[in-house]
Formats: C-alpha cells, structure tokens, sequence
C-alpha cells in the first residue's frame, strides 16, 4: 500500500488538474473534427483514447519532471516532501516507471491513424524536454503550451486525417491560455524560484504580471471568437463560448501574486473552463441541435 502511494504521489494522480489540463485541448480538437465527420460512435471512443492517454502521459512527464529537478524541489516548501526529492523512491525505479507507462500510452497510440502516430511520438521530445527549460529561459510556460496543447492537432489528425488552418488557430489560441494559467500557478513560487534561481514568466513579469496574464488570455479570446466568426453558430454554443471567457476574466481577478492560496484556486478554475469550451465546440456544430 505504501508503494501504491507514493507512485500515485509520483504521478500527482491525486492531482487530477494535472491530466485534464492536458485532456481538454484534444477534446477541443475532437469536437472541432466531429464537425466534419459526423461520427458520434467515433468521438466517443476518440474521446476514451485520448483521456486515457492524457492521464499516462502527464504521470510519465510529472516522474520525468521530478528525476530532473529532484536537487531543486528539496529547496522549495511546496514541493519538499515530493517522492524523489524526500527519498522516498530511487530515480531507477522512477525511470522503471515511465518506461511502463509510456509503453502503455503507445499502445493506445496506434490506435490512430499514420499521421497521429507521427504526431503522438513527435511529441515525446517535446515533453521530455519541458523540464530543462526552466534552466535556460524565462519562457518555460510558452515551451509547456506548446507541449500541453498538441493534442489539439493530433485530435484533428485523428478524425479528419490531415492539418487545416482552423485547428492551427485553435492549437496557438490554447497555447497562450496555457500561457495565462501556468504563469498563475507559478506565482506561488516566486520567492523560492528567485532563491534557487529558477525562471519563469511569473518572475520575468512578477511587476506586471496581472496584465501579462490578461493579455494572454486576451489573445486566446480573440482567436476563438475568430474561429467561430463565420460558422452558423447556436445562442447555445455563443453563452458557453463567453462563459469560457468569463471564466478567464475571474481568474484575472481573484488571484494574488502575495496570496499562493488565491492563485491556486484562480489556476483549478481552469479544469472547469475546459469543460465549458469543450461543449462550446461541440455546440458550434449546427446540425446537432
């Protein structure tokens, strides 16, 4: 039971924020794609697949964020007592671990069609890679909604077999949401980031950082009201659409850089503007209702 713990620690699956956040761009990308292929069977099952990959990979990331920054997390309050920083576990069996579970998110992976695959395993770099950033740049929140929202494309490629400008646009609209939530919840940790000197948009923008999230969250707004400008779009479809975007505008004003307890209520916020846009999409496809 102990070891059952301590891997559901490892793999923050007591932390569902963590695997939605990653789940809900590819829905997006399926509901966009249901659109034009009217197969509700097929969104369904696509909706499994990709919810059930979405939980192994971010598990598999979390353990390989962990092996990277184990050194750095014992210097931090928030993330001292995490596994491999407190030696609850070796970096072997961690790495065991990813092996397992990224073996079993391939098997869900070709599922899909050639180009998915392509794009499922192009993605690997991308996620093995996230944790370094932090070491180089100020800009790892930008290289984490590159990696978070692939999905998105990969949903697409799923169901329609190819790329269009349309799920592009939707693919950068959720990278700079992406943008606007991660730097929120690294606000928690400014004071310790700036001791061990670890970067972030949070410390790069700590000044002016209610405005830099507003403007992140200003441009996804704009892309999807783009998006949808010229579909016949449902009042249904329009009020969660806003409510998606008045979720964000919340956010903005409930979270405080001095309060860690505000910005991480403002950040799980996020998990329930996923759901809304999700069915905002969905609802955007006319003949449904």
């Amino acid at each position: 039971m102990s070891q059952i713990k301590i891997f559901i620690e490892l793999t923050r699956l007591n932390k569902p924020i963590g695997f939605m956040l990653l789940f809900w761009p590819c829905s997006w990308g399926l509901a966009l794609a249901y659109g034009s292929s009217q197969n509700l069977n097929q969104l369904l099952y696509f909706l499994i697949l990709f919810f059930l990959g979405s939980v192994l990979m971010r598990s598999a990331g979390c353990i390989v964020n962990d092996i990277v920054d184990r050194d750095l997390d014992k210097k931090v309050q928030r993330t001292k007592n995490r596994p491999l920083a407190s030696g609850a576990i070796s970096v072997r069996q961690s790495i065991t671990y990813v092996i397992i579970l990224c073996m079993i998110a391939f098997l869900i992976l070709i599922q899909f069609n050639k180009l998915t695959i392509i794009l499922g395993m192009s993605s690997m770099f991308l996620a093995f890679s996230y944790p370094f950033m932090k070491r180089i740049t100020y800009w790892p929140q930008l290289f984490l909604g590159l990696t978070f929202n692939w999905g998105i494309i990969m949903a697409w490629t799923s169901i329609n077999n190819g790329i269009s400008t349309e799920i592009l646009l939707l693919y950068i609209s959720a990278i700079f949401w992406t943008l606007g939530y991660d730097t929120i919840y690294g606000a928690q940790d400014i004071i310790d980031d700036e001791i061990i000197g670890v970067k972030s948009t949070s410390l790069k923008f700590k000044n002016k950082i209610k405005l830099f999230v507003f403007s992140c969250y200003l441009i996804t707004s704009l892309l999807i009201f783009f998006i949808f400008y010229n579909k016949m779009i449902t009042n249904y479809s329009i009020i969660l659409i806003l409510f998606f975007i008045l979720s964000l505008v919340y956010q903005i004003k409930i979270f405080d850089k001095t309060k860690p307890t505000t910005c991480l209520k403002a950040f799980k916020i996020n998990n329930f503007s996923g759901l809304i846009l999700f069915f905002g999409i969905l609802g955007s496809q006319e003949f449904l209702f």
